[in-house]
C-alpha cells in the first residue's frame, strides 16, 4: 500500500511520496494469539473464536489467571480462568456457531473437573455464554413477594368485569 501525504512541509518544500508499510492485523501479533497458535489445534475458526473469548474475559469481564489449554480429543483451544480473585477455576469452551457440538464433546470438557461455560461465537463476534453442568440442576426459587394466584381466581376476576 502506498500512502501519499499531499501536505507541504513547514519550510515550503513538497513532502515526497513515502511508502508506508501496510498495517498488520494486530490479532496475529498478540502474545495470547501466538500462544494459542502454538497449541496447533488445526481449526483456524475455533482458534479465532478462542482469541475473541480470551479478549472478552480478560479485557471486558476482567477475569483473573486466564490461560489457554489444548483439548486433543476436541482439537480445540479451551480457556481456564477465574471470574474474580480467589474464585474457583472455570473452563470456557469457545465454539464457532457453525461448528457442530455433540454430547461427547461436552463430556470431555466437563470431565476436566471444573465448572464449564460454553461460549457460542457468531461471525459478527457476538458472544453468548451458557453455563453447562454435569447432570440436572434444580432452579433457584423465585425471589420476591410473589403470590400464587390460582387459575380459578383469575377466571373469576375476568368474569366479574
Amino acid at each position: 500500500i502506498l500512502v501519499v501525504n499531499m501536505s507541504r512541509a513547514s519550510d515550503g518544500e513538497d513532502v515526497s511520496e513515502r511508502p508506508r508499510p501496510a498495517p498488520q492485523n494486530w490479532i496475529l501479533l498478540h502474545p495470547a494469539y501466538e500462544q494459542m497458535k502454538k497449541l496447533e489445534v488445526g481449526d483456524s475458526e475455533q482458534l479465532h473464536a478462542a482469541f475473541l473469548v480470551y479478549m472478552d474475559l480478560t479485557e471486558v469481564r476482567r477475569w483473573k489467571d486466564v490461560s489457554c489449554v489444548k483439548s486433543p480429543e476436541l482439537q480445540a483451544v479451551l480457556l481456564e480462568g477465574r471470574e474474580k480473585e480467589g474464585a474457583p477455576i472455570q473452563t470456557v469452551f469457545p465454539l464457532p456457531v457453525r461448528r457442530a457440538l455433540c454430547h461427547k464433546s461436552l463430556r470431555h470438557v466437563l470431565d476436566r473437573g471444573y465448572p464449564m461455560l460454553l461460549c457460542a461465537v457468531a461471525s459478527d463476534s457476538t458472544l453468548v455464554y451458557q453455563r453447562m453442568t454435569d447432570g440436572l440442576v434444580t432452579p433457584d426459587p423465585p425471589v420476591g413477594p410473589f403470590q400464587d394466584v390460582g387459575r380459578r381466581q383469575h377466571r373469576k376476576r375476568r368474569q366479574q368485569h
